[in-house]
């Protein structure tokens, strides 16, 4: 309540802001709600639903973080040859001042910026860091959230998201700084803030094209794909067409509906391609034109899904399938080198092991978060090994090449129409693709089940659900023995991180892994089997997760 007088009574605010605030003056769990904490700030930056408050994401709350990145960048020092904080933003709702709010506090702080001019692709962002030679980076967006969420990444030098370490010390500048009391210049004219634009993008747009693993597939084949896009609101529009053009692609149709940016993503209601009912129009437009594949791009074009046609009906491509469809299509198109590697996360697929043994290359297997796949490719290529083939987590988020260091749903755009193209030059579907893997390497199957735990106390109780498992491990899950239980926050399991992780191997080779959000009060419990075929891999998935999901209850 004392946190809540001071923001009301604060002259920071504008009218519409306190009028707000007053609205919910006799709402205390309302009130409560907002300004029981600060809006956590971690290695994903911060994300929050939009409102006014310490625990909701506002311009104080996101001028406090800019300032907190700033005062950290001027104590640590820049790496040698880098300088500057690159910044860019998706569709959402005040993302544009958010952005720009932040440009013009670190430029306050003598930092030079280089800003967007309008809404980019998240991985735009990360290679702009490295092409602009910049010191950190700024994305604001909530990725694939709901309209009432918006974000604040930032990023390192090396075009990442930044480490558990720099956020532990951005953090620290952060809580010495009051929100209601950060000093900024008063417009963008300062020589300090370059805006920047299509000159990135076309650099951006020419390295994504070199990525291609059959750069000659189209010209040699005379294959004509065609392509169903959505955008979904967001920030893939220009950049995810204007690569495919480039590339050669001619017949690509784009969901008028979903076209323009908005940060209401009123057609959807989620603006999530794991979700296939974000699909709904695209569905209608692919059957109009009968479509090879429908591509949709989340709101800051970090994530790619694909829906395909099976037996008539388009179905979606899980995150999983589509990174083992990927990695064999690059594996089968060029021999691989002998430090070859791959990255996915413990929570993604085991088909891609059978994969990599079959082509003799190795796969790391990192903690949820892109930033881990990223790191590991910063480890490799400081001792010499630029040989990443693939980096992939199950929700929907690729990456090759490795000079971006986050997921990127341009590239993925690209490698996924390529896959179709050449299957569809062979007189086959992703889909016949896809099911002479199984039959190669065994049905398996994945499945994600998120147990939310909402209120003030759903914290608290997500730390209880995974306190109470440390102290009483599962015996079985699903009918089947638990092998082995991991406890990543013993440290050194795997040769990974700390981390609030437990990893449960069962018999015949299934799995179960649960983990609390990073950013929301929810437990999500991940699962996965091989099984003989894909009726009894759904029965036995649908089996383990339904049982593993009582953890949380």
């Amino acid at each position: 309540m004392k946190m809540y007088d001071t923001w009301l009574s604060s002259p920071a605010l504008s009218a519409a802001e306190k009028a707000e605030l007053e609205n919910i003056k006799n709402d205390p769990k309302q009130i409560e709600d907002r300004f029981y904490k600060d809006l956590e700030f971690g290695t994903g930056g911060l994300r929050g639903i939009l409102g006014m408050g310490t625990n909701r994401m506002n311009v104080y709350t996101v001028r406090r973080a800019a300032k907190g990145l700033a005062a950290y960048l001027l104590k640590a020092g820049a790496p040698e040859g880098k300088s500057g904080v690159a910044i860019a933003h998706d569709s959402r709702h005040f993302s544009r001042q958010f952005a720009e709010d932040s440009a013009k506090v670190i430029a306050n702080m003598g930092i030079q910026v280089y800003l967007f001019d309008s809404l980019r692709p998240t991985p735009e962002l990360s290679f702009a860091i490295k092409h602009l030679n910049c010191a950190a980076g700024i994305v604001v967006t909530a990725s694939h959230n709901p309209a009432e969420y918006n974000g604040f990444k930032a990023y390192g030098a090396d075009g990442g998201q930044i480490t558990p370490d720099t956020a532990d010390a951005v953090l620290r500048e952060m809580q010495a700084l009051d929100p209601l009391s950060i000093d900024m210049l008063p417009s963008l004219t300062s020589p300090l803030i370059r805006i920047i634009g299509s000159e990135v993008d076309e650099a951006y747009i020419d390295h994504v094209l070199s990525l291609r693993p059959d750069k000659d597939l189209l010209a040699r084949t005379g294959v004509k794909l065609k392509i169903v896009y959505t955008p979904l609101h967001g920030a893939g529009n220009k950049l995810v067409r204007a690569a495919l053009k480039k590339a050669g692609y001619e017949d690509v149709t784009v969901v008028k509906e979903q076209e323009e940016p908005d940060g209401a993503f009123p057609t959807v209601k989620s603006p999530n391609p794991e979700n296939p009912e974000a699909f709904t129009l695209a569905i209608g437009y692919a059957d109009k034109v009968d479509a090879d594949v429908i591509i949709g791009t989340d709101p800051d074009s970090d994530r790619m899904g694909m829906m395909l046609k099976k037996d008539g009906v388009w179905t979606p491509v899980t995150g999983n399938q589509a990174g083992c469809l990927m990695l064999e299509y690059i594996l089968r198109a060029k021999k691989p080198a002998p430090d070859a590697y791959a990255v996915t996360t413990i929570v993604s697929t085991r088909m891609v092991d059978a994969i990599a043994e079959k082509y003799g290359v190795k796969i790391e297997r990192v903690l949820t978060g892109f930033k881990f796949i990223g790191e590991t490719i910063d480890k490799k290529e400081k001792i010499g090994n630029r040989n990443f083939l693939l980096g992939f987590e199950e929700s929907y988020g690729y990456l090759t090449g490795g000079y971006i260091r986050d997921k990127d749903a341009v590239i993925a755009t690209l490698l996924a129409c390529e896959l179709a193209a050449y299957y569809k030059s062979q007189g086959k579907s992703l889909m016949d693709a896809l099911e002479a893997m199984y039959k190669e390497y065994g049905y398996f199957a994945e499945k994600t089940v998120s147990v939310v735990m909402p209120g003030v106390d759903g914290m608290e109780k997500r730390e209880k659900a995974t306190a109470s498992l440390r102290a009483c491990p599962p015996a079985t899950i699903g009918g089947r023995k638990v092998l082995e239980a991991m406890d990543f926050k013993q440290g050194g399991v795997m040769g990974l991180p700390k981390a609030d992780v437990l990893l449960y191997t069962l018999e015949g080779g299934a799995w179960v892994c649960v983990r609390p959000s990073g950013t929301e009060p929810k437990l999500k419990i991940y699962a996965g089997v091989r099984e003989t075929s894909a009726a009894e891999a759904q029965r036995q998935i649908d089996l383990i997760s339904s049982s593993a999901s009582e953890f949380g209850k």
